[in-house]
């Protein structure tokens, strides 16, 4: 059970990973179609379910791979944490200064970095303390970011101009290196709100421990439906006190998408396991073997060919490498909407061919 279990997780790690390329590698950003976009506040569309399914699967993989750690934090174990942290938050330092190196403007955090401190965090937590003990901290963190937000802001705590995470990372970082991408400076993976995100890792941390105590699969597939039901209901409910916000990663989006992760994982186990309905996922097997490395990879090819390659075109405008795929090759193929889309799908096909090369290879590279 356990390697069809490993199996079922790569899925969902593939399928995450080709899911956040899609979502991040559009043809035209005014052609996306509304389940491919982030709510633009309050809310969760399908898309704003792709980050929490990956800090999932990393609790998930968490659970099997620190049951060793039974002592305690060691010193070997802080060693290989702190340094798997450091690459994850250097690297995705360099995805936002690549290739432009502004520093005076450089945005610090991001999504590598959540990853990062959201593991480093988890991982020290999950090697420290047993599950009671982990429960009532996740518990703890959600009631307490919650009072953190609610009291820590003079007016409309759940605002974007006015929450507290906000002028945590201004104080912090400064307004030049925060994303500006809501037309103020605020950082939807910004420093306070991390530290919920830690417990949608810890979700996944329960998971896998459902998973392996459960003993036969269909009696796990069973009890990650209830509980992900039941995580999703009270997520729901929670949200008209503290609305499902993934910029600030809302406690009721911890539920509410770690609910539906659950669930996700719950029908992957079933198709996989107990249907034995494989030869559909091994293209997402093979995203699932080498997830970040493919992430960065994927995150530089857009900085080079936006930045670097430069064509001209029939009328004499100049367009970069990236307008260029999309306006002179899919928009005469698909339109602009189906375009847009199609130029996803491709990037998808052509980074998936490079995860199966290092796969064939048996290169694994971990980050």
């Amino acid at each position: 059970m356990a390697a069809q279990r490993l199996i079922a997780l790569d899925v969902m790690r593939g399928l995450t990973i080709a899911l956040m390329i899609m979502v991040n590698t559009p043809g035209n950003w005014s052609y996306v179609y509304p389940p491919l976009l982030h709510s633009k506040w309050n809310g969760c569309t399908p898309t704003d379910l792709v980050f929490p399914f990956f800090l999932f699967i990393v609790g998930v993989s968490m659970w099997f791979s620190f049951k060793k750690f039974d002592k305690g934090i060691t010193k070997k174990s802080l060693y290989k944490v702190l340094k798997r942290f450091s690459i994850m938050f250097l690297l995705g330092v360099f995805l936002n200064a690549f290739p432009k190196f502004d520093f005076e403007n450089l945005r610090y955090l991001g999504v590598l970095q959540r990853i990062a401190i959201a593991y480093l965090i988890g991982a020290l937590l999950c090697m420290q303390f047993n599950y009671k003990q982990l429960l009532f901290i996740f518990s703890g963190i959600l009631l307490g970011y919650w009072g953190l937000l609610f009291f820590g802001s003079a007016e409309a705590p759940f605002e974007l101009s006015t929450n507290f995470v906000r002028e945590v990372d201004l104080l912090l970082f400064g307004k030049n290196h925060l994303y500006s991408g809501f037309g103020i400076p605020f950082d939807p993976e910004g420093l306070l709100s991390s530290i919920p995100s830690v417990g949608t890792l810890l979700l996944g941390y329960f998971s896998g421990r459902l998973i392996e105590l459960s003993g036969d699969t269909m009696v796990a597939v069973k009890k990650l439906l209830m509980y992900g039901a039941v995580f999703v209901f009270i997520g729901f409910i929670w949200s008209f006190l503290f609305p499902i916000n993934k910029p600030l990663w809302s406690s009721s989006y911890v539920l509410y998408a770690g609910g539906w992760a659950m669930v996700f994982l719950a029908f992957l186990l079933w198709i996989i396991d107990v249907k034995s309905f494989k030869k559909w996922a091994v293209p997402f097997i093979h995203f699932g073997t080498n997830p970040l490395a493919i992430y960065m990879f994927s995150g530089i090819y857009v900085s080079v060919i936006a930045y670097f390659v430069r064509i001209q075109i029939a009328s004499g405008e100049i367009l970069n490498g990236y307008g260029y795929l999309y306006s002179e090759i899919f928009v005469p193929l698909a339109g602009n909407m189906n375009g847009s889309l199609l130029f996803a799908i491709t990037h998808i096909i052509f980074f998936w061919f490079l995860t199966y090369i290092l796969y064939r290879r048996k290169i694994f590279i971990k980050i």
